[in-house]
């Protein structure tokens, strides 16, 4: 210990190991020492001297350190050493060395240290960075090392996973592409670290939100597996338990994670808005009404939660993604709440600032969410609209500048795809809609355009030709715009002003904006082309700009002349004479010359600003005299170049077959137009058929049905056709031989009149035999209802027999309880007997106590005689009684069996009457039959006098029979 002591403490006598030295004896005993506690005392001598050594402490002890941590991983406290020594080695950070004492460690935040943190010196600086690169690299080029730091993480003890922590962030910082590529393919390794969130030790949970800013960093793998391990919900309670935007640093380190989570990662936007953590963002942005305290820290949380919400509905975005974003923020309410901060007094400007950007954005492009805008008031009085209010900051020279650009970005996104609010704007422009007595958009334009200052003309300017984006009809209705130049002079149209500006030459910023404002106006609209080209001072104009040799200033308004002049050839009607389509290209060839009209039409895409205001629709400019170039015009200028190119070198011939050719195309768009309406109407008529076909098929199908049943229903009556056709020629037969032979047919009329008797006798038999039945029927029910009555007479007798026993009952149960009273008298008259003979009573009381005791035992006899006879009385009730209801039941059974054969015969009864009527019918038959005969022997002149009476007779019988019944 005498060496540790030599190291740690004070000086001794004799020369003084170097540093390097000393750092080569404590790497070796910690490679050669057995004893735990010897190697951590020589583990907390590196990390001493790990920040002044550092060099020769991560050059010798690195392996050395490494090893312990694999080694040794039961001691927590030489492992908390060696972690802290390898970050001490690998950071490079310049940071205020802490009390790092064995019996007291008082931690510090690192989400506190890593702000504010003085600049060292460069040079130094640049060393130092190169040596933690180095370092970082040795490290990890085994990647187990990176996955021995993450299990280490999983040891709870302060000491241990606070320097993980700490070292694993700086790795991060020094190699994050290869760390993040080991910790990618490590199992469970990413969820090791977002355990550190849900560490109850804030120092950890604090210096954990930094270690997953350096993670999530430009790598949209690890982003979504940090995303769908629940990362959204635990930074926003944590952002809530923090306070919001009045909370501290760490507040803005979840801010800045939740923005590297979603910024350009479409699958996590997605994400964030099923999971319903737009409407968590809403109460962010809940001001009070005090709003005279803005903390520095406030500011810079409120700045990155309007950055959050500006991620989620960013133009860059798909449309569908930011679309879905802007319905979610309008339906809870945060785009009111933005509406609210950007109404409100009090407010910084570089909050303003950006509140006004993120209002852009949830705007742009969102009908419902325009409209809303459009109606939110300013809270003033009167009330203005909120539109009015930031357009007259716009043209007020004296806001900042950048609150001036972000108020023409509200403007554009206002006017983005909002057609009804392009024709709100202008029609604030038109006379019929001006009033005098409040300012409106349209005069807060026109005051921009012409005021002195060059940077409210190029704003003006730029969100008059935003009004006019894509609207042809808007664009005519401009031209109807009358402007009051001064007193004593007519009005001129608004053109006619803005050419008048642009050939007073005025600043390139004014200029350039006009042009803009001119080429946005008359492009795609022939009306507007020829209202420029009639104003004779136009076109001599433009082309003394475009041919002069300009310096380098002058170059962009010379591109920008040229393409107002091709946009006046390409969509020139050729109604005015002298500026025809021919006579503009003759112009250009003799004053300019055509290859020199395209090279100065080239300067335009050629400026160094064009290209930055191609990139994103934001106007971003660092200085006021940058700001040339609008987003919208270099999607323009980017359509036009080549069309003008190639209709300014096209010949008048070309010019000649190009129209030709249109003219045939259109004859040839006609044609194919004809054919397809004819198609249609051939399409429409084969439909039609179709269901013609259909219906008509299944009227055929009825049909055919129809048929087959009435054939069937024709072969049956020619069958029966043919039978009478057999029978009649029979018939005929017999009637032929009846001439020759009559005798024969009386013979065979005989025989069938003596049939027709027999089955008539036969039928009367039948009928007679179920008459009899019938009445022995009848006289069964007749008995069966009379039973039913003596039943019912034996059950009143039953009854009164009934009450008789109850009052039987009645009466032994009385005499029962004076029997029993009795006994106790008995047993009284007994116990005084006794007592009187004890105590010595007179002769003569005995003698009366004797007499009254055999009158009560008399009285008792006969009470008990009485009482037998009453129960065999009782009893042999009781036997009648059971008599009683056995008969009763037999004849309660009797009656439901009678009843059952009652049914059974009417049963059979209406089957007889069922039977009576079909021989009725049979007899209607044979009588018909028997008529149809007769008329036969009358017709054969035979004489059936006694066949008449036989059926008089017949007649009369079925008469009474039917009497009878």
């Amino acid at each position: 210990m005498n060496f540790f002591r030599g190291v740690m403490g004070g000086q001794g006598a004799g020369p003084q190991p170097t540093g390097a030295e000393t750092i080569h004896k404590l790497c070796d005993r910690v490679a050669s020492s057995t004893l735990l506690e010897d190697r951590r005392d020589a583990v907390r001598a590196l990390k001493s001297l790990s920040k002044k050594y550092r060099m020769e402490v991560g050059t010798q002890a690195m392996d050395h350190l490494i090893n312990i941590l694999q080694t040794d991983r039961s001691d927590s406290e030489i492992l908390g050493y060696a972690l802290d020594t390898l970050y001490n080695i690998i950071c490079n950070d310049e940071e205020e060395e802490q009390d790092e004492s064995e019996d007291a460690v008082t931690p510090v935040s690192a989400s506190a240290k890593h702000k504010n943190v003085p600049m060292p010196d460069e040079t130094a600086q640049k060393q130092s960075d190169d040596l933690g690169a180095q370092f970082t690299d040795q490290f990890v080029q085994d990647p187990e090392h990176v996955t021995l730091i993450l299990s280490l993480l999983e040891e709870f003890d302060f000491h241990v996973r606070w320097p993980g922590v700490k070292l694993l962030t700086a790795l991060l910082k020094n190699q994050c592409v290869q760390v993040q590529g080991i910790i990618l393919v490590s199992p469970m390794g990413v969820s090791r670290l977002m355990d550190l969130l849900a560490d109850s030790r804030e120092v950890i949970r604090n210096d954990g939100l930094l270690l997953l800013q350096q993670l999530t960093k430009s790598n949209a793998a690890i982003q979504k597996i940090v995303a769908f391990e629940n990362a959204f919900e635990r930074l926003l309670d944590i952002i809530t338990e923090e306070g919001s935007s009045d909370g501290g640093i760490v507040v803005e380190d979840c801010l800045l994670l939740l923005l590297n989570l979603l910024k350009n990662n479409s699958s996590n936007q997605n994400f964030f808005k099923e999971g319903s953590y737009i409407q968590r963002m809403k109460p962010w942005f809940e001001i009070g009404d005090d709003n005279s305290g803005w903390s520095a820290q406030k500011v810079t949380n409120l700045h990155l939660m309007l950055q959050l919400v500006r991620v989620m509905v960013s133009p860059v975005n798909s449309p569908g993604a930011s679309a879905s974003c802007q319905k979610s923020m309008y339906q809870c309410g945060l785009l009111q709440q933005l509406c609210t901060i950007l109404m409100a007094t009090g407010v910084p400007a570089d909050i303003l600032t950006e509140t006004i950007n993120t209002v852009s954005e949830v705007i742009r492009g969102s009908q419902v969410n325009q409209d809303y805008f459009a109606s939110v008031n300013a809270p003033s009085n009167p009330p203005r609209p909120a539109i009015v209010v930031l357009l007259m900051s716009m043209v007020n020279e004296r806001q900042p500048f950048v609150l001036r650009c972000a108020v023409l970005y509200c403007f554009q996104c206002f006017l983005y795809k909002n057609q009804k609010g392009q024709g709100e704007i202008v029609a604030t422009l038109l006379p019929s809609t001006i009033d005098a007595n409040s300012i409106s958009a349209g005069q807060l334009l026109c005051g921009g355009l012409f005021s002195a200052d060059s940077l409210s003309n190029w704003c003006a300017a730029v969100a008059l030709a935003h009004s006019l984006q894509d609207n042809l009809t808007q664009k005519e209705q401009l031209l109807r715009v009358q402007l009051a130049t001064s007193l004593g002079k007519p009005p001129v149209s608004l053109l006619q002003q803005c050419t008048n500006i642009l050939s007073q030459g005025s600043k390139v910023q004014t200029r350039v904006g006009l042009l803009m404002l001119l080429c946005t106006w008359i492009n795609n609209c022939p009306i507007a082309v020829t209202h420029f080209l009639h104003n004779q001072e136009n076109v001599p104009f433009l082309t003394a700009q475009i041919s002069e040799n300009l310096g380098e200033d002058e170059r962009l308004v010379q591109g920008l002349c040229a393409l107002l002049l091709g946009i006046c050839i390409y969509y020139n009607d050729n109604s005015l004479e002298n500026y025809t389509k021919e006579k503009l290209k003759q112009l250009i060839e003799k004053r300019i010359g055509k290859e020199n009209f395209v090279e100065k039409l080239g300067f335009i895409t050629k400026h160094e600003l064009y290209s930055r205001a191609a990139q994103k629709p934001q106007p971003v400019f660092p200085s006021p005299e940058q700001m040339l170039f609008d987003h919208e015009f270099t999607k323009l200028v980017k359509e036009l170049e080549g069309v003008i190119t190639k209709a300014v070198h096209k010949s008048s011939e070309d010019e000649k077959k190009e129209e030709e050719v249109k003219k045939t195309l259109e004859q040839h768009d006609n044609i194919v137009t004809q054919y397809k309406e004819l198609i249609r109407e051939q399409d429409a008529q084969i439909q039609e058929l179709k269901e013609q076909v259909a219906s008509m098929s299944s009227q055929n199908e009825q049909m055919q049905t129809t048929v087959a049943h009435q054939l069937s229903q024709i072969q049956q009556h020619k069958d029966q056709y043919n039978i009478l056709k057999l029978k009649l020629g029979k018939d005929n037969q017999s009637q032929s031989n009846s001439q020759g032979d009559a005798s024969h047919v009386n013979g065979l009329q005989t025989e069938e009149l003596t049939q027709l008797r027999e089955e008539v006798e036969e039928l009367r038999r039948q009928h007679t035999l179920l008459q009899t039945q019938l009445a022995d029927k009848d006289t069964l029910i007749n008995t069966l209802k009379s039973e039913p009555a003596e039943s019912s007479a034996g059950g009143s007798d039953n009854t009164e027999l009934l009450k008789e026993l109850e009052t039987l009952k009645g009466q032994v149960q009385s005499q029962s309880a004076e029997i029993d009273q009795m006994k106790t008298e008995r047993q009284e008259l007994l116990r005084r007997a006794e007592a009187g003979s004890s105590d010595a009573v007179s002769s003569s009381d005995g003698s009366l106590d004797a007499a009254k005791m055999a009158e009560v035992e008399s009285r008792l006899a006969a009470q008990t005689t009485e009482t037998e006879r009453l129960k065999e009385e009782a009893k042999s009730l009781s036997e009648s009684r059971a008599e009683l209801e056995q008969q009763l039941a037999s004849a309660t059974s009797t009656v439901a069996i009678m009843q059952t054969e009652k049914a059974k015969l009417q049963t059979e009864v209406q089957e007889s009457k069922k039977e009576q009527d079909d021989l009725l019918m049979l007899l209607a038959d044979q009588d018909q039959k028997i008529h149809g005969l007769k008329q036969k022997l009358k017709d054969l002149g035979e004489m059936v006098d006694d066949e008449d009476d036989l059926r008089d007779q017949t007649d009369d019988d079925y008469e009474d029979d039917e009497d009878e019944d």
